[in-house]
């Protein structure tokens, strides 16, 4: 067998199958990798050793009995810490939840456990999701990007893109309610998307249960499709839940892309991109243009920049919750989260409401944009990665802990598909992201404009020196 770290999850289960490697050897390669990587990256809140093993072992048994297998067969995978874990703990990156055990899977981790899957632990995120940049929280400490150990991973899903980048495990789940699965994959080099709001339903309820996602972070767009493809689906417990079959996100990869009318906007009108940042993600659409996508440049896609709206329903619902925390034990939290929550909590309701009603409009002038194109293209994030454990680039430094990513929350706002590409690196061999959006329920034009791009320029054989 080639090294396992950074083979794909789909060449993986293949090898599995034809009996190449056990579901055993497999894992065991993982954790020993993780715990190799592991004092390097801190991308780890807890490890189940004995729970991933046993799932592994189970696996190969029904291989050896002949048993109907799932499409995760034995592959091992990790979980973002806001996401239920049964009999793990859900820290949520706060010092006020250390003892929390969930006392039930999500949704997407009984999906995930009966396609097979191999759960190894609970990877790291800022506190309750609430930083851009960081990837650091009061109970883990700083986690570090892959590429190079001295920049963040950004957040909030740090742990995942990082140990995905690593080459721990194939693939990864995290979340996004603001781009927290996009921004770390463009600043550890991975694919990332967040699907239609609601595609993959989410259970217990979230602390912002409007603008939440769960989603895969992955090395190839074909991993990403299919992990996506099992967490997806109607689930009663959401009142949000999709109810409409789930498309073939991995057929959708082999899918033409020529016709396509692209929106190409490098600011959406209020950002400051970075000059490397926009280099990189000009010449990508230049390689969707010759392989016969039509693009229109469309600089100021929005009036004005949509952070209020965004930072209004986010923090007012993560404040809530820690309501008791923030009058009590206001200590334990991160300083730069309780003091944006304050700002949350401080509002009035004619003026959340009002932020509530500009939402809507919003939203539909998002749905106005796709009458005239199939797909949005900009920048991921405006600036390469910064420093470990930094809340906001020095160069945004008048940006807060995340109105400085300009590109992502919006999409949460309009709850369309949003993913990021890898399409360069910088001149320090940094990872760049590019963000594309799609219409309502249109994920799989996402998957495949990002297979075509990978085909013409892949990345997967770029791995970081560690």
């Amino acid at each position: 067998m080639s090294d396992l770290a950074y083979m794909s999850a789909i060449d993986l289960r293949k090898a599995i199958l034809d009996r190449e490697i056990s579901s055993i050897e497999l894992v065991k390669s993982s954790l020993n990798r993780l715990d190799e990587l592991e004092p390097k990256l801190n991308a780890f809140v807890s490890v189940d050793y004995e729970g991933a093993l046993k799932q592994a072992k189970e696996a190969d048994e029904e291989l050896a009995n002949g048993k109907e297998l799932g499409p995760l067969h034995g592959l091992p995978i990790s979980i973002k810490d806001l996401i239920d874990v049964k009999d793990l703990k859900t820290t949520f990156g706060s010092r006020t939840m250390v003892n929390n055990v969930a006392k039930t899977d999500a949704p997407s981790v009984e999906r995930i456990r009966k396609a097979g899957a191999c759960i190894i632990g609970k990877t790291t995120t800022t506190e309750f999701g609430c930083k851009a940049g960081g990837g650091d929280s009061p109970v883990t400490g700083v986690t570090r990007n892959a590429w190079d150990l001295e920049k963040t991973t950004g957040g909030s899903s740090a742990g995942a893109a990082t140990s995905t980048a690593a080459g721990i495990t194939p693939f990864s789940l995290g979340t996004d309610g603001g781009g927290s699965i996009r921004i770390p994959s463009s600043y550890c080099g991975l694919f990332g998307i967040k699907a239609q709001f609601g595609r993959v339903p989410i259970y217990p309820v979230s602390a912002t249960p409007t603008l939440a996602h769960v989603g895969p972070l992955a090395r190839t767009v074909k991993d990403a499709a299919l992990l996506l493809s099992i967490i997806s689906g109607f689930d009663s417990r959401d009142p949000y839940s999709v109810s409409e079959n789930v498309p073939d996100f991995v057929a959708a990869c082999e899918q033409p892309i020529n016709g396509l009318k692209i929106a190409w906007s490098p600011t959406l009108g209020y950002a400051r991109p970075n000059k490397e940042v926009v280099d990189a993600t000009n010449q990508a659409i230049k390689t969707f243009e010759n392989m016969g996508c039509h693009i229109e440049l469309v600089d100021r896609l929005f009036e004005e920049d949509p952070i209020d709206l965004w930072t209004s329903e986010f923090y007012a619902g993560v404040g809530t919750k820690l309501k008791s925390a923030l009058e009590n034990s206001r200590d334990l939290l991160d300083p730069a989260v309780a003091d944006i929550l304050d700002l949350a909590r401080n509002q009035t309701i004619e003026d959340y409401y009002r932020k509530v009603i500009k939402r809507f409009q919003f939203r539909e002038n998002v749905r106005e944009t796709f009458n005239h194109f199939d797909i949005i293209m900009s920048p991921t994030l405006p600036v390469p990665p910064f420093g470990a454990g930094e809340n906001v680039p020095a160069e945004l430094s008048d940006r807060s802990i995340v109105s400085w990513v300009y590109y992502t929350y919006p999409f949460n706002l309009s709850g369309n598909p949003a993913a990021s590409i890898p399409c360069g690196f910088t001149s320090e061999g940094l990872p760049i992201g590019l963000q594309i959006i799609s219409n309502t329920n249109r994920e799989v034009d996402i998957f495949k404009l990002a297979s075509a791009f990978e085909k013409e320029r892949p990345w997967a054989s770029k791995t970081p020196s560690l």
